[in-house]
Parts: C-alpha cells; structure tokens; sequence
C-alpha cells in the first residue's frame, strides 16, 4: 500500500510539472477565444516563447556574468516569452481583425510560422555559440525550484504535493483564479465575453469588438508563450531542444475544449493532461504500445466534446461567434 502511494504522489507531482506549461498555454487561449478569435496558432506561438524566453535569460547571464540575478533572470525570461507572443499575436489579429482573414487558416500558418521562427532562433544561438544554449545551474535553480522553505517542500506526503512545485505552477493557478474573476466578476470583462457571444450586440451598446479581439488575442498569445518559455526551463532543463515543444501547443487547444472554456477547470485540467503525457512512463503495460498513451489526451478531449454537445448545456459550449469574422456593415 505504501509503495502504491508513493507512485502515485510521484505521479501527481510529475503530472504538475508536465501539466504547468500546458496551463499557460490553455490559459491564454481560453482569453483569446472568450473574445470570439479562434487562435490555432498556440503551437508556434509556445516554440516562439520557449526559443526567445531562453535566450533573453542567456544573454543577460552572458552580460551580467557571475552578477546575474535570479529574479531578474525570471522576469526578463517571463517578459520575452511574452513579447514574443504578443507579437505574433498581433500578426494574428491583423490578418482576422482588421483584414477579415479566415481564423482557421490563419491560425495554421502562424503555427507553421511560429515554429520556423522558434527553431531558427534556437539553432541560430546554438550556431553562433558554438555549442548547446543553456544557462548555469544556479539560475537554473530558480526557474525549476519551489519557492517555499525547504521545511514545507520536505513535509511528509503533503509536502512535495503542495509546496514542491516550481514558482511557475503557483503563478499558473493566481493567473487562473484573477482570469475567473476578471471575466466574471468585471464590467470589462463582461464586456469581452459579450464581444465573444453576439458581437453586433456589443457594438450596437457601444462596446468596441475590435478593441477587445485585439487586446485579448494579444494578451492571451503572450501568455500561452510563457508557457512554452517555462517548458524550456523546467521540463527542457533549460536546454533548447528544437522537437520538445512539438505537441505542446496543440494539446493546449484541446485542453482549451476540455476545461470548456473555464479558467477554473484549466488548473486541474492541465494536470491531468500532464499525467496522461507521462503515463508511459509510470504505467508500463507491454501489450500497449506508446503511441496510444500518447494520444490519450486527444481521445477525452473528443469524448468530453461529445458529451458536451449531446447535452446542449450552453455554459458548456464555446463563445457563440468563435471563429467567425464580424462585419459591421452586415449588423
């Protein structure tokens, strides 16, 4: 009994590590597609924020030398990743916003796009270093350590469970929580779920739909980058690898469908995709093979999806107008 304990805790704590770049990146979806943008670009949008969130941070290290703050390194890592993302993000709103391209085929290019961008500033630095781009062990330690005392972390079961994370998974769950209460509990955020739902409405009271797209594609994108930068950091050991994001951002599109839109749902969702990824690893079955466990997440998605649709539940289903354009003439 204990021995199955202890595999499960390693598993749940696993799953979080796994799970956190995955709730960055849902997160910022969600933002985006509550606006009524449907942004399938995540996936190039995450390998442009791990390529350039790694590369902020060993720059400023290569600059500051052995002077380099923790903290800083952090913040100018975080700021990257999202600049990075806000960017391409901004691409994005252009071409569906302003040009009324269609979303889907747009969000597909800025994923084929964002991941040229990404591998090509990582192989570039790699290339022009000489070398693998990585950063030391000691800043290394404040991307991939937890926050909290060591007495807390070392507590007995409860310990590594809850207080074992890296900063990374508490800010995730703070940024959830805050996006909960902005999209419900604000006039502003009101009106963006408005905007998302029946557009020509919200202009009709006065509410700018352009505005409001561009903001939340914009945001959203920078935040799903973080994620990609964190991933790097912690899962990557702070090495760039040109194929460990590949998967990523589309796993947070369908975590996106999973957690139906609820920045709530996406902190419990995201671990559980992150125990799915890496059942393969703790759950050893030979008749199985690999592949399946990896599309594991693919599969709930579409049974979760399923079920939502046959029960018609409206709290259930995505914003009214995702995905399509608005034309104002037309209202």
């Amino acid at each position: 009994m204990n021995g199955f304990l202890t595999a499960f805790l390693a598993l749940l704590i696993a799953a979080v590590t796994y799970g956190t770049p995955l709730l960055f990146g849902t997160l910022g979806e969600v933002l985006t597609e509550k606006s009524g943008s449907l942004n399938l670009g995540v996936e190039g949008i995450m390998f442009m924020g791990g390529a350039i969130g790694l590369g902020g941070v060993f720059y400023y290290e290569k600059a500051a030398g052995a002077g380099a703050a923790g903290l800083a390194a952090v913040g100018i890592g975080i700021l990257c990743a999202f600049l990075a993302g806000a960017a391409a993000s901004l691409i994005f709103s252009f071409l569906t916003i302003t040009l009324r391209a269609n979303q889907n085929v747009t969000g597909l290019a800025l994923s084929i796009f964002g991941t040229g961008v990404g591998q090509f500033v990582g192989e570039y630095m790699r290339v022009s270093e000489g070398g693998y781009i990585s950063i030391s062990n000691r800043l290394a330690g404040f991307f991939q350590n937890s926050p909290f005392p060591a007495a807390l972390s070392g507590l007995p079961v409860v310990g590594g469970l809850l207080f074992g994370h890296s900063a990374f998974f508490y800010l995730g769950v703070l940024l959830a929580v805050g996006m909960f209460w902005y999209l419900n509990k604000t006039r502003s955020g009101l009106y963006l779920r408005s905007v998302g739902e029946s557009p020509a409405t919200a202009d009709a009271a006065g509410i700018s739909v352009t505005r409001y797209r561009y903001l939340a594609a914009v945001i959203g994108g920078g935040i799903s980058a973080i994620g990609g930068m964190v991933y790097i950091m912690t899962i990557a050991g702070c090495v760039w690898n040109h194929e460990g994001l590949s998967g990523e951002g589309w796993l947070a599109v369908a975590l996106v469908i999973f957690c139906m839109w609820r920045p709530l749902n996406a902190i419990w969702g995201s671990v559980l995709f992150g125990a799915l990824m890496i059942l393969y690893l703790r759950l050893v079955l030979p008749f199985v093979p690999t592949q399946l466990y990896k599309i594991l997440p693919y599969v709930v998605t579409v049974i979760v999806l399923i079920v939502s649709s046959m029960r018609n539940n409206k709290e259930k289903q995505p914003p009214a107008s995702l995905g399509l354009s608005y034309f104002r003439e037309d209202r």
